[in-house]
């Protein structure tokens, strides 16, 4: 059993830390609100620290899953950074999904103190963090990825290398571009079906079957003919998702008009106040216009 370190207790970091603690590893917390990390420790046992140097020190992995870059900075660089107290040959693990770029300085910030670093962005939402059902795809040291996959395993349904630095989050930046695709398709298919005077869950107990049938199609439809939109991940995060891969699009020269449109409507789903709606909320801004 190894000791470990958990920062960030969100939807989705709270119970990825909790499957760790359970699993028989030694785990310490650390979350911005402290309340949060006294609520974890209670729940699960297991310690917290005040500051991400003290949760990560002696640590022989630190998970993070934090918000956004600037957070993911926060909690790795400074004297209270985890970066601060970890010891050589310990590896720092990132489960946030940020720019491909601030996974590269932070790589290499790692590398200069002798700590791994992989970057490993995770798919499934609340539900496969709680269900250890995740997909998580990394990038990194291939040395460094075969010592961690042990610990990530125990939340994931599937984890994989894509390559070196950077490459778990750009695989993470194409998994949200066929997400926003998909839910817009959805969306415009179900409104289409309420326009024409079908039952919605009826056309999708039928399609679901054929080729149009996918993940978002089978876990998402019910709620979305019920008009209800709180389950899962929200706008406000999907749009931060979908700006950092049309910025790195503008990088690398791919064309994104789907994403680019999608994000517009997104932004349309905030003014209605849906900024917390999850991501299959997209059909509301169709009934809006309608």
């Amino acid at each position: 059993m190894a000791k470990l370190s958990f920062l960030g207790l969100g939807v989705m970091g709270f119970p990825m830390a909790g499957h760790l603690q359970k699993a028989g590893h030694d785990v310490t917390v650390y979350n911005r609100t402290t309340a949060k990390a006294q609520a974890w420790v209670d729940t699960f046992g297991g310690h917290h620290g005040v500051t991400p140097a003290e949760a990560a020190k002696g640590s022989d992995f630190v998970m993070a899953c934090v918000g956004n870059d600037d957070d993911l900075r926060s909690v790795c660089l400074g004297d209270d950074g985890a970066f601060a107290s970890m010891q050589p040959g310990s590896t720092f693990v990132d489960h946030t999904t940020v720019s491909a770029k601030v996974t590269r300085e932070l790589h290499q910030a790692a590398a200069d103190k002798g700590i791994g670093f992989v970057d490993a962005p995770v798919s499934g939402g609340q539900a496969g963090a709680e269900n250890a059902q995740l997909g998580i795809m990394c990038g990194g040291d291939a040395d460094i990825y075969e010592k961690a996959e042990p610990i990530m395993a125990i939340y994931a349904k599937a984890c994989r290398r894509m390559g070196d630095s950077g490459a778990g989050q750009l695989t993470k930046m194409v998994n949200q571009i066929c997400i926003a695709g998909l839910l817009q398709g959805l969306s415009e298919g179900l409104h289409f079906a309420e326009k024409a005077g079908l039952n919605g869950k009826d056309v999708v107990e039928v399609i679901s079957q054929g080729a149009a049938g996918s993940w978002q199609m089978s876990n998402r439809t019910e709620t979305m003919v019920d008009d209800t939109y709180d389950f899962g991940f929200a706008v406000d995060w999907m749009r931060k998702d979908l700006g950092i891969c049309l910025s790195t699009a503008d990088e690398n020269g791919a064309s994104l008009p789907v994403t680019a449109m999608v994000d517009q409507f997104y932004k349309d789903v905030q003014n209605l106040g849906g900024g917390r709606w999850d991501t299959s909320s997209l059909i509301r801004r169709l009934r809006a216009l309608s």
